[in-house]
């Protein structure tokens, strides 16, 4: 790609009009995590035969800006930047016109619900949760749902408060209109063993569904670095459930279940990461450009660093954006995902 892309330039994300208001919060790049992932990781294996090399080894925990601690904010205070209107995409993969919500079985329970940490038994193993409900939660409203899982070395915690303000950014922008979702890892992180967390990922959604009162129609997933990749393997396996991925600086290291659901995607990678090389980055995108029936790289749209795919499936575009940076969060990415997410 000839130019990387910058938050504070147009860019094209998915095929319709998008506007972006300018002055809302978004993300500041992160200090890099030491992850130790080798370049020559195959980044397709399955989880329960790859050598994942996000796994601690004793060296490699992610500590934050000014601390030694790991699992604390990495440095990502929201920045207000400067975002334009986004122009309308060229070709196919344009999102499909917004359907009515998909209540689920938990709207209009009369049960008492509140945000916290839970806790729910996935085959005998307990696993915890951060359930971060909006103001005001009506139990007759369908709510998206929005999963935002935690890179390695992190936690729950770190996802629902750190970042900026709250999963990524998300919540503010949100006002009000999603059920934020932030799962904790076995060892700090995804790795995914077997189908592990992707059985944990069924179980909180089992429960959602009879206790909340979620859209089933548009339930999305984002994180950065293990988090991307836990991303990654929820579009791989569960792309008939959720509506859209945005990973940061992911790859396929937590798996990916063989599938045909077309997924919309908006990927962002660090053209300088040496902890998940940009190369995985791509392996990954290219499953869901060949999978959401999109034509090839050398017919994609590029526009200041992003590259938006031609001849998607209705519903299901792929954008793939490329910065300046390493392995950090993607800088001012809270306002495109949520216009992505928001689209649908």
């Amino acid at each position: 790609m000839a130019s990387h892309w910058s938050a504070t330039t147009s860019l094209v994300l998915f095929g319709a009009w998008l506007t972006v208001a300018c002055g809302s919060d978004d993300t500041e790049a992160a200090s890099p995590v030491d992850m130790n992932a080798p370049a020559d990781m195959s980044a397709g294996a399955a989880p329960e035969t790859a050598s994942n090399p996000l796994e601690p080894n004793g060296d490699n925990e992610a500590v934050a800006s000014g601390s030694g601690r790991e699992g604390q904010p990495t440095n990502a205070e929201l920045a207000p930047p400067s975002m334009p209107s986004l122009p309308p995409a060229v070709g196919g993969g344009s999102p499909a016109e917004a359907g009515a919500p998909v209540p689920s079985s938990g709207c209009g329970s009369a049960a008492a619900v509140a945000s916290g940490r839970f806790t729910i038994d996935v085959e005998g193993t307990p696993r915890d949760y951060i359930l971060e409900l909006p103001d005001g939660y009506d139990s007759a409203r369908p709510y998206r749902l929005i999963f935002g899982w935690h890179p390695r070395g992190g936690t729950a915690e770190q996802v629902a408060n750190g970042f900026g303000g709250g999963f990524y950014g998300l919540e503010r922008l949100a006002e009000g209109s999603a059920v934020f979702v932030s799962p904790e890892g076995i060892d700090e992180g995804w790795a995914n063993p077997g189908g592990r967390d992707i059985a944990f990922l069924d179980a909180m959604l089992g429960r959602f569904d009879a206790e909340l009162c979620i859209d089933q129609s548009r339930i999305f997933s984002t994180g950065f670095s293990y988090g991307g990749m836990m991303s990654l393997a929820v579009g791989c396996a569960r792309g008939d459930v959720f509506r859209a991925i945005a990973p940061m600086s992911g790859a396929l290291y937590s798996g990916c279940e063989d599938g045909a659901d077309p997924i919309a995607m908006l990927g962002f990678h660090g053209v300088d990461d040496t902890v998940v090389p940009l190369a995985d980055g791509v392996t990954g995108r290219d499953v869901f450009v060949e999978r959401n029936g999109c034509e090839p790289e050398a017919s994609a749209v590029e526009a200041d660093g992003c590259l938006s795919f031609r001849g998607c499936a209705e519903g299901a575009p792929v954008t793939w954006c490329e910065f300046d940076g390493g392995h950090t969060p993607a800088p001012e990415s809270a306002q495109p995902i949520w216009a992505f997410f928001s689209q649908f």
